[in-house]
């Protein structure tokens, strides 16, 4: 961070049209509006054209300022403090390839909701197109990954009355109506540092920084639902988002009783809770073809995003279910297009509407799948606890019940998010977190610093791979006063390839240069020398204990798994038969 500065309060007198301080002042109120409206997280890249906005941003003692010096990893630490909060974080960057670094993370908050304000400085008018250094066009640069983009142009002083509304305009744009990233381009003229003139003054008539909600739903509509679904067999699927809190996750559940239908949750919806109408394991389960032949709903009514498990989407596609979308924005997922109605409502909205109207399906629906689940989790667990040494699913489970009760775990996409979907039993008090809006192992790491610096403790479950592609994110980490375990699952290449076909049907040598790709690196050896504790474990009792120490001891751990590509296909195929055996 950047030494404290005056706060703007202490303006300078000096006429207000002086060159050497409208970007100050420009900055300076683009700060105190950002402030005044609850955005009060940044992360700053370094640079030159960004000086009048850090030093603004730095300079308000209300703002709390991380400084990354990479910018990729900046904004997936700013897209992880948006997730974990809710509230936008500002991310700034100077100009050139460094705004283009951010587009990854744009990319992810676009698809997966996230408020994010994604600042760029830039050069004036007059030095783009001429060959100047570190210039290129930024107007639009991000597409249409962004909910509005805007670029001012050079403050100038007969502009003041405007400052206020632009910040305001896009802190707003990133909260609604559809969340998610604006991008807000800045050029700067030198002199790029000057005293702080007189803010403009407040508009009391701005809107405040609220999320329109979804409109009503009509009392004619809940009515015809409940009229047309009570009695029957169906399931409620929640995805990622589905419920944002425990009462909204208990106002799901509490729909599923009075419907006498299962909830097929996943950790990302808050709704895989230890309550009867949760099932799990459904993806073990529907990979039997009798199974998934006698589970065949009648109605889904699907909350949130798409699961991770491929069985369980294509068992749902292929249902021919009459199948309801509900998201608060209006945007529930059908890649599949079998959705018959898309509902823009609040889920725990819906099913608060429906739960007294409801009328439960005959009890052997909701018996049977009872039945198979708790036959199904069982074969899951002996088989794991059988395995000997440390298998990946056993890691998947050490690291969810590895953090402390108002923690979080976020988990890297590839397998960790579909062991942690496929083989851990529901566990409350615990957010879990993942990069699902476009599946990437992209900004992992960061993501995971992003949401650790909100002040709850995080376990980062993530394979070798992406935390190599990443390791930048553990710039400055030691010194960032964060509680985050990083579980790394190595087994030296990309281990979810060994499941698709290429595995058998390629030559070894060309599998394994293309698809394997053994990396080679001693990665305790790597977050050592980023000043971070690592140790290496190879039994499960071994993993366990060191999420121990790491609680005890607080700060960072990087916590090695060793594992092994070809022995980890085999453990997941013994889980499966195990569950055959069970349920079969």
């Amino acid at each position: 961070m950047t030494d404290e500065l005056p706060p703007a309060e202490r303006a300078v007198t000096d006429p207000e049209d002086a060159a050497e301080h409208i970007a100050s002042t420009f900055s300076a109120t683009l700060v105190d509006e950002w402030v005044r409206l609850g955005v009060t997280r940044a992360v700053i890249a370094p640079g030159s054209r960004s000086t009048p906005l850090a030093v603004a941003l730095a300079g308000n003692e209300r703002m709390a300022v991380q400084v990354h010096h990479d910018e990729r990893s900046a904004a997936f630490v700013g897209l992880g403090l948006s997730i974990a909060t809710g509230v936008p974080t500002i991310v700034l960057t100077t100009s050139g390839t460094a705004a283009v670094e951010m587009h990854p993370a744009v990319v992810e908050a676009h698809h997966a909701g996230v408020p994010l304000l994604a600042v760029t400085a830039d050069r004036p008018p007059e030095l783009v197109g001429v060959g100047a250094p570190q210039t290129i066009d930024q107007t639009d640069l991000y597409g249409s990954a962004v909910r509005w983009f805007c670029d001012p142009g050079v403050p100038e002083a007969s502009q003041r009355a405007s400052w206020r509304r632009i910040a305001g305009d896009a802190a707003r744009a990133t909260v609604g109506p559809v969340p998610g990233p604006v991008h807000l381009n800045l050029p700067f003229r030198e002199p790029l540092l000057g005293p702080i003139g007189q803010l403009p003054p407040v508009d009391d008539d701005s809107s405040a920084l609220v999320a329109s909600g979804p409109p009503d739903l009509e009392d004619e509509q809940i009515v015809r639902w409940a009229s047309a679904w009570s009695g029957r067999r169906g399931v409620i699927v929640a995805g990622g988002g589905a419920a944002r809190s425990a009462v909204e996750a208990d106002a799901i559940l509490d729909l599923a009783r009075a419907l006498g239908w299962p909830v097929i949750a996943d950790h990302l919806s808050g709704c895989r809770l230890d309550r009867p109408e949760t099932a799990w394991p459904t993806d073990a389960m529907l990979r039997l073809p009798a199974i998934a032949e006698e589970l065949r709903p009648e109605i889904v009514l699907r909350f949130g995003r798409s699961l991770a498990s491929r069985v369980t989407n294509e068992w749902l596609a292929a249902s021919a279910a009459v199948q309801i979308g509900v998201d608060p924005h209006g945007q529930s997922p059908d890649p599949d297009a079998v959705l018959s109605e898309r509902v823009h409502a609040t889920p725990a909205v819906v099913a608060r509407a429906l739960t007294p109207l409801s009328t439960p399906a005959d009890r052997a629906w909701t018996t049977r799948w009872r039945e198979l689940a708790g036959l199904a989790a069982a074969a899951i667990e002996s088989a794991i606890a059988t395995s000997g040494g440390v298998t990946e699913p056993g890691a998947a489970r050490a690291a969810l019940w590895g953090v402390p009760i108002g923690g979080a775990l976020v988990v890297s996409s590839s397998m960790p998010v579909r062991d942690v979907e496929w083989t851990t039993p529901p566990r409350a008090g615990v957010a879990v977190v993942a990069n699902r809006g476009a599946n990437g192992i992209d900004g992992v790491v960061s993501t995971a610093v992003g949401v650790a610096l909100a002040g709850a403790p995080v376990v980062c479950l993530i394979g070798d791979v992406a935390f190599l592609h990443d390791t930048n994110g553990l710039l400055g980490l030691a010194r960032r006063g964060v509680d985050l375990a990083f579980v790394v699952v190595d087994n030296d290449g990309g281990g979810i390839f060994s499941f698709l076909p290429q595995a058998t049907q390629l030559p070894e040598s060309l599998f394994e240069t293309i698809f394997g790709t053994p990396h080679g690196v001693d990665l305790e050896a790597l977050a050592r020398a980023h000043g971070l504790w690592s140790t290496s474990v190879g039994t499960q009792a071994g993993l366990e204990a060191a999420l121990v120490g790491w609680r005890e001891r607080q700060g960072v751990s990087v916590i090695v798994v060793r594992s092994d590509r070809q022995a980890n296909v085999e453990v997941h195929r013994r889980i499966q038969a195990a569950v055959a055996d069970s349920v079969g």
